[in-house]
């Protein structure tokens, strides 16, 4: 069924939400976003599609603007129903852990590029961001890492999950790839402990990562410690995947977070 753009009722960094037809939505990319990194969610999207992501049922031209269109999820973010305190942190953090446990437990499609691909594609044409020297020592500490194969989001957080009537759906695909499942729990601990604005009150991230973390080890069968120990050689990497995904960051959480990398870097050596 061919739509037409209806009513925005939504809007992210790189893309506008837009009614389309009956039960679908068209994720509309801004003005200035490669048509080719648009082009890959979709890919990531239809690829993530068994581990729960929204069908991608076609992908359009609109005023010059790539778009996809999507399977509608109605129904609020798990962001929304914290704000609201709905839910608690504790209960959104094993809601989280149960969908990294599933994500993790879906074969990757052969479409997903590898964690050391993702960096180094994204390092090449990122070196005003992450400096080449850092860049080059990320690379040989994930090859010094055992091959793994999960399917990870690299980027699952309360905003990113809709609560449907049919159970919580995770939307924005864009960054997934294959690495060990352990790379997502670090990507949420990061998040959680580095980059909170001045203003947050540290204990409500800490009590959700802590939930999160504790549910994510029971229900993966992985001790609580051996967990923690398996996410320290991914932290350097994460830091620099963080910067690599120019997310919207302070000169000081960006300068925080190089030199953090370059000092676990150090003690990984």
């Amino acid at each position: 069924m061919r739509g037409s753009l209806g009513e925005k009722i939504g809007e992210g960094a790189s893309a506008d939400i837009h009614a389309w037809a009956p039960g679908q939505v068209l994720k509309l990319f801004k003005p200035g976003v490669p048509e080719w990194f648009a082009r890959h969610e979709a890919r990531m999207t239809r690829a993530a599609f068994a581990a729960g992501a929204p069908e991608v049922i076609d992908q359009v031209i609109v005023a010059s603007r790539f778009g996809i269109v999507l399977q509608r999820l109605d129904g609020p973010t798990l962001q929304q129903l914290l704000q609201t305190s709905a839910i608690t942190l504790e209960q959104a953090g094993a809601i989280l852990a149960s969908l990294y446990v599933s994500v993790h437990k879906t074969p990757p499609p052969p479409d997903v590029p590898s964690l050391r691909r993702w960096i180094d594609f994204s390092a090449q044409a990122a070196r005003d961001i992450l400096p080449h020297h850092i860049a080059t020592s990320v690379l040989t500490l994930i090859d010094r890492l055992p091959p793994e194969n999960a399917l990870c989001h690299a980027d699952l957080h309360p905003s990113n999950v809709i609560m449907t009537p049919d159970g919580p759906r995770i939307i924005d695909w864009r960054c997934a790839l294959r690495a060990s499942g352990v790379f997502d729990i670090a990507r949420a601990h990061v998040s959680t402990s580095e980059l909170l604005p001045d203003t947050a009150d540290p204990e409500r991230p800490r009590l959700f990562n802590a939930t999160l973390q504790s549910e994510y080890a029971r229900l993966s069968g992985l001790p609580p410690p051996a967990l923690t120990e398996a996410m320290q050689p991914y932290l350097p990497i994460l830091r620099a995947f963080l910067l690599l995904q120019r997310r919207k960051l302070t000169p000081a959480q960006q300068n925080q977070l190089i030199q953090r990398v370059e000092a676990s870097l150090r003690s990984e050596g």
